[in-house]
């Protein structure tokens, strides 16, 4: 099954191809990442590179890929293509490859991706993926979207907009812990009913969402024909 994520970015087409293809610009919205550095090509070779995801405040997972790029094609769209690989033993993801497309249009730039991959850890993994690892794998990247779009059309800093996203969290937590423990009747029913209100009410306009991105793709799509150049990583 893959994942999709789209969004709408009003911005230069420079601009989104440079924070999104530099490794320092990347890792700074991309939830997905704490680290991305690109290793040593030669010329006419595609970009190989190493990632690192942090899981906890001191354990790592790393792993390696390679990627490749169209920035002219004759409708004013670009491509980026890339496959990817770990082989850490408390990776859930083993394998996998995705992209992105850069559709220039009437309101921004339609910046969406498609991506999927094999879990680790056998038949355990399988079902660990589909209960926990892929829902939290679209939101992180609908989330990251929607915090490059802030960057690009607002001018609020990765770092900022995430700052507000945990203030935000914060305050409708302790909305919740409020009623909890404030009211004396029914307490857990009332604490219930305002977490249920407080999870519905929309993000502020500075806040980064996963809301605020396309999650289902608008029709059978199909992944770009440089991608199919890619040798595994």
């Amino acid at each position: 099954m893959e994942l999709y994520v789209e969004t709408v970015i009003d911005v230069d087409m420079d601009v989104l191809w440079e924070r999104t293809q530099d490794p320092v610009a990347h890792q700074s919205w991309d939830l997905r990442f704490a680290s991305i550095s690109h290793l040593p090509r030669a010329e006419g070779e595609a970009q190989s590179f190493r990632y690192a995801t942090r899981v906890l405040p001191f354990l790592w997972i790393a792993g390696t890929g390679v990627s490749a790029g169209e920035r002219q094609r004759p409708d004013g769209a670009r491509v980026s293509v890339l496959r990817f690989a770990s082989d850490h033993p408390l990776s859930p993801l083993a394998e996998g490859s995705g992209y992105w497309r850069y559709v220039p249009g009437p309101t921004g730039i339609r910046f969406l991706t498609g991506y999927h991959y094999r879990p680790a850890w056998g038949r355990y993994g399988a079902v660990a993926d589909r209960l926990i690892f892929r829902p939290l794998m679209g939101w992180a990247t609908a989330w990251s979207f929607d915090r490059l779009r802030l960057w690009c059309e607002r001018g609020t800093h990765p770092r900022v907009a995430l700052a507000r996203a945990l203030g935000e969290c914060a305050l409708r937590l302790a909305l919740v812990l409020a009623v909890l423990f404030a009211s004396p009747v029914a307490p857990l029913a009332l604490a219930a009913g305002t977490a249920a209100l407080v999870a519905l009410l929309p993000p502020l306009p500075g806040t980064p969402a996963a809301r605020r991105c396309r999650r289902t793709p608008p029709a059978r799509i199909r992944a770009p024909r440089l991608l199919a150049t890619l040798e595994p990583s």
